[in-house]
């Protein structure tokens, strides 16, 4: 496995590491299993979030006996100091250490989120106090949105920078990925085989590798998952003109049915959180989080069937995706 420094931190992290997504649907000996023979195959880098349930906890059980020679990575989505701090803590202990390598802040949508997060009280001077306390390392942003990490990359506040990056979602490729390796930051990516839509797996990591990610992370629930994605860390050659081709017809079977989650389309007069709500159905039918999704999709006050058609979100969508549609097949998904 080849391994890199991430960005400006002295991390020198595996290429491919570890999505802590999947887990959660695996019990704790089952994700044990798979989470050890990532560590035997290379994979020096997990990472989890607070909104994972219980993937902090089974990452803390499997590898605490490996903590000197791994980095563990989480985020939280509080925006609050005092959450965060409280969010901070519990992943501590649900990792079972005392240091965190990396700890973000998780799925920054918004500029007002941004200056939430980074202003007087907010979430990030709660990390600047617990890395001075010694309880994280580096401070890293995650989100969806080009342009509010763009804003974030200018801030210089950030160490590491984390966006979905694959075949299908290229549009950080013209200006989110220059701006952060000018800053030194390292950048991540999540989803690098665009939540289980592209089938070419050890190509689709690499095509992310070779162009601006210094490590992917996809998610993993099997040992030949692990062993799948491991292929791709052991040559860093650039991408054929064949391969690329393979990978371009991929991404044309999706055509615009692909929600890349940017938020354009929102708000919804209906009060629907569109993002939220496709991102669910991809979880329910490509990662078989069928229980965990339909939790999620309890909290929320309005469901698919909320929609009316409308067209605003149409009118919208930079990427011409047809919502509604979208929205009522997601919902006879989940039934």
């Amino acid at each position: 496995m080849k391994k890199r420094i991430l960005g400006k931190t002295d991390m020198n992290v595996s290429v491919v590491g570890f999505g802590g997504i999947p887990i959660q649907g695996l019990t704790f000996e089952e994700a044990e299993k798979v989470l050890l023979h990532a560590v035997d195959r290379g994979i020096n880098l997990f990472d989890s979030a607070r909104g994972y349930t219980d993937s902090e906890e089974k990452i803390g059980r499997a590898l605490g006996r490996h903590r000197d020679k791994i980095y563990l990575a989480s985020k939280a989505m509080s925006r609050g100091g005092e959450s965060m701090k409280g969010e901070l803590d519990t992943s501590l202990k649900k990792l079972g250490t005392e240091m965190i390598d990396l700890y973000q802040l998780h799925a920054v949508g918004s500029e007002a989120q941004l200056e939430r997060v980074i202003g007087p009280g907010g979430a990030y001077p709660t990390l600047v106090k617990a890395r001075e306390a010694g309880k994280i390392r580096f401070i890293g942003i995650t989100g969806h949105s080009r342009d509010i990490l763009l804003k974030a990359v200018a801030t210089g506040l950030f160490d590491t920078v984390q966006f979905p990056y694959n075949p299908i979602e290229t549009e950080w490729e013209d200006s989110l990925i220059p701006a952060a390796v000018k800053a030194g930051m390292g950048t991540i990516g999540m989803k690098p085989v665009a939540g289980g839509a592209i089938h070419n797996v050890p190509l689709s990591i690499r095509f992310t590798l070779t162009r601006g990610m210094t490590v992917s992370i996809p998610g993993m629930d099997s040992i030949k998952q692990v062993d799948e994605n491991v292929t791709a860390g052991e040559n860093l050659d650039e991408l054929t003109e064949k391969e690329l081709s393979l990978l371009a017809e991929e991404k044309s079977f999706w055509g615009e049915q692909f929600c890349r989650r940017c938020g354009y389309c929102m708000p919804c007069p209906s009060g629907l959180n569109i993002p939220f709500l496709l991102l669910l159905e991809v979880y329910f039918s490509r990662y078989g989080l069928e229980d965990w999704a339909r939790s999620r999709l309890a909290t929320l006050d309005t469901s698919y069937d909320a929609c009316t058609s409308c067209g605003e979100c149409l009118e919208k969508c930079p990427y011409h995706l047809p919502i509604p549609e979208l929205l009522e097949k997601a919902g006879k998904i989940f039934g």
